[in-house]
This record gives structure tokens, C-alpha cells and sequence, in this order.
């Protein structure tokens, strides 16, 4: 009997010991590559990982990057139902907070710097917890994706008329294929998957990504021609899941919530060393790069913002007021650096 007790007891220890190991364990889960050097997503959740075992004798970081636990859709929901505790995404964000869709208005940021300062200050955190409310998922940190410009393989785009009668590859998602319409495109929902045969091919005449991505997936060699448009900013978000976030003890919260923002900025930076690299990678291997004039940007942008603007304020419908709170904040943000 007492031999019994005693092998229950043993049992019931080792369970809780596995329990409370799972529990001080955080799974963080990404769709880039693992490699801090070259992988934003990467290097952020590197960053994380580091941050947070050097500082907290209880937590523990695994990173499931690549899409080892799925795309950003079943990620986001798996971070939702507390199965993952924290998750880097980008586009899946304005799927569960549509609100979040309003930084992909096209040539909303002038540059990375002005983007930063935006979703840093006072703006990022109002939507940060608006998302929190939406989701049940906090705002740790805002990566980057980067910049998004176009290529094609029949001539160089200076302006809006110089995309009449081209095919553009783009995301199925609303946003992006009224974007290429608005200037002038014929845009083509195609899989990522799916992208450079349709482009080897002729099935589209071009694509728009960040220059990171053309190059590490070697989209130059595919492409004749990049215009440095800057559409459209892209932007991570480093979430982590409320309920778990709430049953730590405030010193691993506050553990937690800086090595968010070291990974943020962490992303960020390799990004811009990795579109910068890339840039200059690409011309080097032959491709011809354009820089439009602020003249010419001005086209795409007067040509672009007034339908997706429209296209959004009727799909956000109450929540359209973060439209005009994002321009507010941008603005404030070049009153506050004229140059």
C-alpha cells in the first residue's frame, strides 16, 4: 500500500514538474528562415530567445521558424488559442485586427525612420491596444518587412503610364490588387509558391516585393527591371498571447516586454542591411534599378492613395477613424522633422 502511495506520488511529481517545464517554456513561431544574418523574422526571434533566457531564471525560448508549426494564418490562430504564446506576422495581422490594414496604404512613409517613429510613439501603441482588445494578443514589438517596389521584364517604370498594359503578380489581397489597378496595371493573384514560374514563363509581366526578398529569392535573375517606388511599407508584428502574458510574474513581464522590443528593432535592422545589400547585389548582377524623382512619386501616389483609402474606409466601416488617425500621426511626425 505504502509502495503504492509512494509511486503515485513520484508520478503525480514528475507530471507537475512536466506541467510547470511546459509552462515556463515560450514558443515562438515564424514563416522566415532561421538565420539571424539574412532573415528578418529571424534575427528578431534570435534576439527574443537571447534576451529573455539571459535575463529570467524561469523562461525558456523555442523557435519553430520556416513554418514549422504553419503559414501566418494557422500561426496567428494558434497564438489566439494560447497553443503557440508568441508569433511574428505581417500580412495575416489585418485578417484578425482589420484596423491593422491601414499601414499598407500606399505611400503613406517617406522612409523606414519615419515609420519607426510612428509605430513607436503614440499611434503604435493606440493600435496595439486595439488589436490587444480585438485578439487577445499584446503588441511586444514592431518589425519590419520593408519597402515594397516593382519589377518587370519589358521596360523601365518611371511613372504610372509607364505600367499601362503590364501584368503584376500580387498577394490575394484586395488591398494590393486595387493598388496595381489604381496605376494603371493588370494585377494577377498568384501563390508565392506559384511566382517564378508565372514569371519565367511570361504569365505575368513583373511583381512587387520588398528588395531583400527579389534578391534572397533571386527574382533578379528572373527580372530585368526594379523601380525603387517604395509603395508600400511593411510592417511585423511580434505578438504574444494576453492570457499567458498575464500569468507571469511581473519581473518575467517586464523581462518579456523589453526583449519585444529589442527583437523589433532587432528585425528591423537586419532588414535594412539586407535590402541595402541586396540592392546593391542585384545591380551588380545586371539589373537596372530606377529611383523616381519626388515628382514622379507624387504621381503614383496622387494615382494610388484615393481608391485604396476608399477601398479600406469600406471594408473598416466604424473603424475607418484609424485611417485619418494614421495620417494625423504621420503628419505630426514631418512637422516635427521638415527635412
Amino acid at each position: 500500500m505504502v509502495d503504492s502511495i509512494w509511486k503515485v506520488a513520484v508520478a503525480g511529481g514528475l507530471l507537475g514538474a512536466t506541467l510547470m517545464a511546459q509552462a515556463d517554456t515560450i514558443r515562438f513561431a515564424h514563416v522566415d528562415p532561421d538565420s539571424w544574418q539574412s532573415s528578418k523574422k529571424g534575427a528578431a526571434a534570435a534576439m527574443f530567445k537571447a534576451a529573455v533566457e539571459s535575463r529570467s531564471d524561469d523562461l525558456k525560448v523555442e523557435l519553430y521558424p520556416a513554418g514549422a508549426l504553419g503559414g501566418e494564418d494557422e500561426t496567428v490562430q494558434q497564438a489566439m488559442d494560447g497553443m503557440t504564446q508568441v508569433v511574428m506576422i505581417s500580412g495575416a495581422m489585418s485578417k484578425v485586427c482589420p484596423a491593422a490594414g491601414v499601414l499598407d496604404i500606399p505611400f503613406m512613409f517617406n522612409t523606414a525612420s519615419q515609420a519607426w517613429k510612428v509605430l513607436d510613439g503614440e499611434f503604435g501603441d493606440a493600435l496595439a491596444q486595439h488589436c490587444l482588445d480585438q485578439t487577445g494578443l499584446r503588441t511586444l514589438g514592431y518589425g519590419e518587412t520593408g519597402f515594397r517596389n516593382f519589377t518587370n521584364n519589358d521596360h523601365p517604370i518611371h511613372s504610372p503610364a509607364d505600367m499601362q498594359g503590364l501584368k503584376f503578380r500580387v498577394q490575394d489581397i484586395p488591398l494590393y490588387v486595387e493598388l496595381v489597378k489604381s496605376l494603371g496595371g493588370e494585377p494577377a493573384p498568384i501563390p508565392w509558391s506559384e511566382t517564378p514560374t508565372a514569371l519565367s514563363t511570361g504569365v505575368v509581366d513583373g511583381q512587387e516585393n520588398p528588395v531583400s526578398t527579389i534578391y534572397n529569392n533571386n527574382l533578379h535573375e528572373l527580372q530585368k527591371y526594379m523601380t525603387l517606388d517604395r509603395h508600400i511599407y511593411a510592417t511585423d508584428f511580434l505578438l504574444i498571447n494576453e492570457q499567458y502574458f498575464q500569468s507571469l510574474s511581473p519581473e518575467d513581464q517586464a523581462i518579456v516586454e523589453e526583449a519585444g522590443r529589442l527583437a523589433g528593432n532587432m528585425g528591423r535592422s537586419i532588414q535594412e542591411f539586407t535590402a541595402a545589400n541586396g540592392l546593391l547585389a542585384v545591380q551588380k548582377a545586371g539589373m537596372e534599378v530606377y529611383t523616381p524623382t519626388p515628382e514622379e512619386i507624387e504621381q503614383f501616389r496622387n494615382k494610388a492613395q484615393p481608391p485604396v483609402v476608399k477601398l479600406l474606409r469600406n471594408d473598416l466601416g466604424d473603424e475607418a477613424n484609424w485611417i485619418d488617425r494614421l495620417q494625423q500621426a504621420v503628419d505630426s511626425t514631418a512637422q516635427k522633422n521638415p527635412s
